[in-house]
């Protein structure tokens, strides 16, 4: 799992001398280019897709239990990324293997932005958490991104309520230590199933796609749950406002902020919903589609005011 959890550190966070700016990420990374008919993600996801009665609940294995020995949580000047020991591995749902989960870690915007990868009908949430699972057959990354089913990500939107997540406060307490690029600290496993929507596990949508982060290997089978993680504002504000991608000593500070990738068309991929998925029932379109209805009707009603004077 070491192995696994360096080579993953090394590949996917390889891109520090590329700059942030993910439309430059092609110019050292050819792979990076999202040329025509290629896989890329994140993508946005809509109202056109298709059921897939088979696709039931994954089986999250070892994540209802405390693993032994201790994780890491380290801020690598990209995101904050949790090291997860080994014992536990996703299965079932489609997937085509066991996949071993090797880490954690977030994407979000900026105090006044959002910043999920993915968008659902247009709509960015305030954050993402992937959870990175590695095909069972490679004994490391490398090896994995060859494969187009060579890792399963697991993405979750994170949402905003008033109320504290006790459960995400096992990450979000230990953010002060590693505010700065470069830091880590040790943290006591939980069952990673608490931070989870677990009433609705059975809701998702699944694509194949890419990494968000360079090299974009083609290699990824996307599980997207539908319903999202509720965290507090507080909380949100940890992340975008008191993490930083310079580090301490570091002659001007910078703040680690909307470090997303952008939307990468479909093409001609299928994107599918599970047995249980809602569709996308009462999502963002309506209100917004209702709003431009209201206004067009305020148009013709003032038109109709104006040529009564």
């Amino acid at each position: 799992t070491m192995i696994w959890t360096a080579a993953l550190l090394m590949m996917v966070v390889s891109y520090a001398d590329s700059g942030e700016d993910p439309y430059a990420w092609g110019d050292m990374f050819s792979s990076c280019h999202p040329l025509l008919e290629e896989h890329h993600s994140p993508i946005n996801i809509d109202h056109r897709m298709t059921r897939n009665d088979s696709l039931g609940s994954l089986h999250l294995d070892g994540f209802d239990v405390v693993q032994t020995g201790h994780w890491t949580v380290e801020n690598d000047g990209h995101s904050v990324v949790l090291q997860v020991s080994s014992g536990m591995s996703v299965s079932g749902g489609g997937l085509p293997d066991v996949y071993h989960t090797v880490q954690v870690h977030f994407h979000w915007g900026g105090p006044a932005t959002n910043g999920s990868e993915h968008t659902v009908d247009k709509r960015r949430y305030p954050m993402e958490m992937h959870i990175v699972n590695l095909r069972s057959i490679y004994p490391n990354l490398t090896t994995a991104l060859n494969d187009p089913l060579g890792l399963a990500v697991l993405g979750f939107f994170i949402d905003v309520v008033y109320a504290d997540n006790v459960y995400f406060g096992h990450i979000s307490q230990k953010l002060s230590s590693v505010a700065y690029k470069g830091q880590t600290t040790k943290i006591k496993p939980f069952p990673l199933i608490s931070l989870l929507p677990q009433h609705n596990m059975s809701q998702y949508y699944r694509y194949y796609g890419s990494l968000t982060t360079p090299p974009c290997s083609q290699a990824v089978v996307w599980t997207l749950y539908e319903v999202p993680i509720y965290i507090s504002w507080s909380q949100l504000a940890q992340f975008t406002s008191q993490i930083f991608s310079t580090e301490e000593d570091a002659e001007q500070v910078t703040p680690l902020q909307n470090n997303f990738r952008h939307i990468h068309p479909t093409f001609s991929r299928v994107i599918s919903a599970s047995k249980d998925a809602k569709l996308l029932t009462g999502t963002a379109s309506h209100p917004l589609r209702l709003s431009a209805t209201v206004l067009l009707l305020q148009i013709v009603l003032l038109r109709g005011f104006i040529s009564s004077l």
